[in-house]
């Protein structure tokens, strides 16, 4: 069996999105002739988020932040203001809930799309149905990592491939079997294809070929990716976890 290759690059000629665009079939004339089955394509979620008319005023940053916020996993003071780690109503832990200053027009701010997995479903559709091709789309995002510096593209929408390549049950090279192996292959078709369209080249989407296999359109969306917060051992910043701890000491001794 030959080695298995992966091809990854942006498209071309998608204008600049403005609030109503049919962001899917702007997708889909640009890739016209360029795509084949199996492709995936990789969406970064700003168009999105602009398309689906996800612009609010920057005056309103830190209530929009407030307003996306379902729970608070850490804050920190900083000289330009406090930064909040929250668990937004997506599900996604992110800095200020997702809500984004970059690649917007000055004096404007960006929330994430409503519900990014049916927004990788419209666009799937509609490249399928205009373009004869059966294909994958990933809704990519930035996203901090803990223990990490830098920041990396993750999936945080998704239709018509699998997520995750769980090889749990199966042997290693050594015949060993393997029990927790389950990697997120959904995000890392994110981060490799953000290698590509850039952050602020103006190609906003890009073409992943070479993982053929993953295409599965049953595949949950990127919702599948989230661990609930009962089972994640981190759930709290340090200082947020050390006053939980304090004052429910204080009421149990009361």
């Amino acid at each position: 069996m030959p080695p298995r290759a992966l091809t990854v690059w942006a498209i071309e000629g998608i204008p600049e999105i403005a609030a109503g665009d049919d962001l899917a079939a702007l997708i889909a004339d640009a890739a016209a002739g360029g795509l084949q089955d199996g492709d995936i394509l990789a969406v970064t979620s700003k168009v999105v988020s602009k398309a689906e008319g996800r612009i609010v005023s920057a005056a309103d940053r830190e209530q929009s932040i407030t307003d996306e916020t379902v729970r608070v996993v850490a804050t920190r003071e900083h000289p330009g203001g406090v930064t909040r780690i929250v668990e937004n109503r997506l599900g996604i832990v992110a800095a200020a809930a997702g809500v984004d200053a970059s690649n917007t027009p000055e004096g404007t701010v960006l929330l994430l799309p409503v519900d990014p997995d049916a927004s990788a479903e419209r666009i799937r559709c509609v490249v399928r149905d205009r373009l004869g091709v059966q294909v994958g789309v990933i809704v990519t995002d930035t996203l901090g990592r803990p223990w990490r510096e830098g920041q990396t593209d993750a999936a945080i929408g998704a239709s018509g491939v699998r997520l995750l390549d769980d090889l749990r049950g199966t042997l290693d090279s050594q015949g060993r079997v393997l029990d927790v192996t389950a990697p997120a292959v959904g995000d890392e078709i994110a981060a490799a294809a953000d290698l590509v369209k850039g952050k602020s080249s103006g190609l906003p989407v890009a073409v992943v070929r070479g993982l053929d296999h993953l295409l599965d359109a049953e595949a949950p969306g990127a919702r599948s990716l989230l661990r609930p917060a009962a089972g994640d051992m981190f759930r709290l910043g340090s200082d947020e976890a050390y006053r939980e701890g304090f004052a429910a000491g204080r009421a149990s001794r009361d």
